[in-house]
């Protein structure tokens, strides 16, 4: 069964701004708790074929599996193609716009996030064989916390500082309008600005054109 991803970002910037988050968190809900708490690295690709991606990639997966890539390849209409190394998991990650927002960013979106039996030099060759080529690499450290029945991360990525991001996961596409509309009182309680799309573009593009800059460092840019 496809999944539905809803998140909103929230760009905090300093580490005291993330600590006040997650200040507020724990006073608002007794049961807020830190879930996980890991490293990754990130490559994000662009061009390509998604479907001949998903033709190579599908042995690596179930059958339950398999039908999940193909219900994104027949419903998505923006592609996001991404490699994940976690803690030394290695993830093959597609996500897929369905509003008008951006697969890469975009609020609303089809995902799947599994992994596979490969190193992620490995996964990253099958995705350039399906034509593909690099658009960026990423790193970062996430904690991910339970609030009041969503899923918050906070992030310290490489080049942004620190970001949190308010998701909801829903089994109906009907059901994204009210997830959006929860996120966004849970945000409002917390005094979480979102992170208007089109600054998150400009920052997203800095970000690409000049990566080699930020990869595995703890350099930050600021883009209005």
């Amino acid at each position: 069964m496809a999944r539905y991803e809803i998140e909103i970002k929230s760009l905090l910037g300093a580490l005291e701004h993330a600590e006040a988050l997650k200040e507020q968190m724990r006073k608002r809900d007794p049961l807020c708790a830190l879930t996980s708490q890991n490293s990754q690295l990130n490559h994000y690709f662009e061009g390509g074929n998604v479907a001949e991606l998903v033709r190579t990639c599908r042995d690596f997966f179930d059958s339950e599996k398999q039908e999940k890539l193909d219900t994104m390849v027949m419903r998505g209409k923006e592609f996001s193609v991404r490699t994940r190394e976690k803690d030394g998991e290695v993830l093959l990650v597609l996500k897929a716009s369905i509003d008008d927002t951006t697969s890469a960013n975009g609020i609303a979106r089809l995902e799947f996030e599994e992994a596979v039996g490969l190193t992620l030099a490995e996964l990253d060759q099958k995705v350039l064989d399906a034509g593909f080529r690099y658009q960026a690499k990423w790193s970062r450290d996430r904690e991910e916390y339970a609030y009041k029945g969503c899923n918050v991360c906070i992030d310290r990525n490489a080049g942004y500082g620190y970001l949190a991001e308010f998701e909801k996961i829903v089994e109906e596409e009907g059901d994204a309008q009210l997830a959006r509309a929860e996120l966004e009182a849970l945000m409002e309680e917390l005094g979480a600005r979102e992170l208007a799309q089109e600054r998150l573009a400009r920052m997203f593009a800095h970000y690409n054109q000049n990566w080699p800059e930020y990869y595995g460092t703890d350099k930050v840019f600021v883009i209005e």
